[in-house]
């Protein structure tokens, strides 16, 4: 496959979130704490699982790396991190990944595949997201705003993002005939791969024919769409996030 074409899409069209610092008070028994849409990877991770199912859940945005940030987050979260699930006022589950298992536990959603070596598979490559790839997060950083097209690849980041492409080349050739997403069906994966596609975008990766309509089948998602337009939305800058 050819893996020099550059990858476009059109513009997100869909209508901007008001871009408030905290949202209202904590009023639906699910409220999630995420940080910056723009620059938040994890924190779009669980927002975005949890919209997919159609979860209802309330949400309040702490802007990070501001004066106020550790004091705003001390309020919610025992680790000072985003993102955080509170179900009520007394249980809080935190960590992307726990977050996202203990929903689609409560709910009984569909998250993870039927079969049992299907959903082995699914959890490895969304485990294998969650705690590897570090040259990848730490060179290109999420950032929503941003499309670079003369961005020279770091030679450090080159093996992770070859490692993801070939994630999703597999899962494709499993699971093309169930349907668009990675495994078929909308899953964990996809939640979890979904920061890397806009990462993709922002620095022009260059990636295979088959990783690009993945990455179309992500950006045409009205839930991925609503977290860019947010993105957009927002005013703070964090300097160490810019490239």
């Amino acid at each position: 496959p050819n893996q020099n074409k550059q990858t476009h899409f059109p513009p997100i069209i869909s209508p901007c979130l008001p871009a408030s610092p905290i949202a209202a008070p904590l009023i639906m028994a699910l409220t999630l704490i995420i940080g910056n849409f723009n620059y938040s990877s994890w924190s779009l991770r669980a927002w975005l699982f949890l919209r997919y199912f159609r979860v209802p859940f309330s949400t309040v945005r702490v802007a990070l790396d501001q004066p106020d940030t550790l004091a705003t987050l001390a309020k919610f979260s025992p680790t000072g991190k985003v993102p955080l699930l509170k179900d009520g006022e007394e249980y809080s589950v935190w960590d992307s990944l726990a977050i996202c298992e203990f929903v689609n536990d409560k709910f009984r959603l569909e998250g993870l595949p039927r079969d049992l070596h299907v959903r082995a598979h699914c959890r490895s490559v969304v485990c294998e997201m969650h705690s590897g790839f570090a040259h990848l997060r730490r060179e290109l950083p999420m950032n929503c705003r941003r499309t670079l097209h003369d961005f020279a690849i770091p030679e450090c980041a080159k093996a992770d993002i070859a490692r993801v492409q070939q994630i999703w080349t597999d899962c494709r050739a499993r699971h093309a005939a169930e349907g668009p997403w990675l495994f078929g069906a909308f899953t964990l994966a996809d939640a979890f791969f979904a920061p890397v596609v806009l990462r993709f975008l922002t620095y022009n990766v260059p990636v295979s024919e088959v990783c690009r309509t993945y990455m179309a089948t992500v950006m045409a998602d009205a839930h991925v769409q609503e977290w860019v337009a947010a993105a957009r939305a927002e005013c703070e800058v964090i300097p160490h996030e810019e490239k």
